[in-house]
């Protein structure tokens, strides 16, 4: 089982804590670091200034946002990334959702499956080296005459990442979008993937396999998931439960939360829905403590040193060849997971 670390975003890290704990994992052998970007820090910039800090470890986006960028953008970013890492990077992408892409990039939340389908075709056929021409729903490379000056022409990227395929990576959980991920990604980057009841999403996942004629040694799965290791189980529980009211409060409007609706369907909606309420009225610590312990054993990693192997070894079980580790708590917390992740690693 490999272990990475998911550095995430301002607030949660401070641009410090990023660069100590990723050469931190580098130095005792952590598999990966990944970082994200919602409506703050982005992730490329981050990313960057790990190249020059880091040596050995993969570096990932986890995810870029693909309203964001132009695909043929993305593809600059993540073949730059490439370079300077000296083929380290893992490309991960995902949508958001309706919220932010909306109201923070102005781009319609619709038909998400086909707008990263499209997304990742022309991602994988500028790095292919080959000119971008493309002709699809949401994207025409290039720009039809009828639709600008009629200068536009065929352009090839200038650039060639270091290794021979960049892996690229999908971070989802509503069913349509995991069956893609089964059907055309690298990889996946799930959250609230639990061994509790693996079959939520591990059914959709196996179905877009089987349409690709692909089998699940095609994919790495890489569970993003927040990670405490505490004295007692409870602590532990405590330190993650901020990571776990988030996505299940802010990441998403009241009537469609796509991480509420997964609790939902693991057995927990009531609790989820509370903890999504109280987040949603302002009283973000009050959220958190509504979560119950079977809730927040779903979500999370949350437990003692010595049950550490056992809690890691029940994702190996269900598949899972990466735990992405999100380390919780204070300072001092977040440097004792760590340390803890890589020893059973090691």
């Amino acid at each position: 089982m490999q272990i990475g670390l998911f550095l995430a975003y301002w607030p949660w890290f401070t641009p410090e804590e990023q660069i100590e704990y990723a050469v931190l994992a580098d130095r005792l052998g952590l598999d990966s670091v990944w970082i994200s970007e919602a409506w703050g820090q982005d992730a490329v910039s981050v990313l960057g200034n790990l190249t020059a800090q880091t040596e050995r470890i993969r570096l990932g986006s986890g995810l870029m946002q693909i309203p964001a960028r132009q695909p043929t953008a993305t593809a600059m970013a993540a073949v730059t990334l490439d370079v300077l890492s000296k083929g380290r990077f893992n490309l991960g992408l995902g949508l958001s959702g309706p919220q932010v892409s909306e109201g923070w990039y102005g781009v319609a939340f619709d038909k998400p499956v086909k707008r990263t389908r499209e997304y990742i075709e022309i991602i994988r056929l500028a790095l292919s080296g080959e000119k971008v021409i493309y002709d699809g729903e949401f994207w025409t490379l290039p720009l039809p005459e009828d639709e600008g000056l009629g200068l536009g022409r065929p352009l090839r990227l200038l650039a060639r990442p270091a290794q021979e395929n960049i892996p690229i990576f999908l971070g989802a959980i509503g069913p349509k979008a995991v069956e893609q991920v089964g059907a055309i990604a690298d990889g996946w980057l799930p959250f609230m993937y639990s061994p509790k009841n693996p079959d939520v999403l591990r059914d959709p996942l196996l179905r877009g396999l089987e349409k690709s004629s692909r089998s699940i040694d095609d994919l790495k799965i890489s569970a993003v998931i927040p990670t405490a290791v505490a004295a007692t189980v409870e602590e532990a529980r405590d330190a993650t439960r901020p990571w776990l009211s988030f996505y299940l409060g802010a990441m998403g409007a009241k009537a469609k939360n796509l991480y509420v609706e997964l609790a939902d369907l693991y057995g927990y909606g009531d609790s989820a829905r509370a903890c999504q309420q109280a987040f949603l009225s302002g009283d973000r610590l009050g959220a958190g403590a509504l979560l119950s312990d079977e809730l927040v054993d779903v979500g999370t990693i949350a437990t003692t040193p010595d049950e550490l192997a056992d809690r890691v070894n029940e994702y190996e079980s269900i598949g899972v060849n990466e735990i992405i580790a999100i380390p919780c708590g204070d300072a001092e917390g977040k440097d004792n997971t760590i340390r803890a992740l890589a020893d059973v690693r090691s």
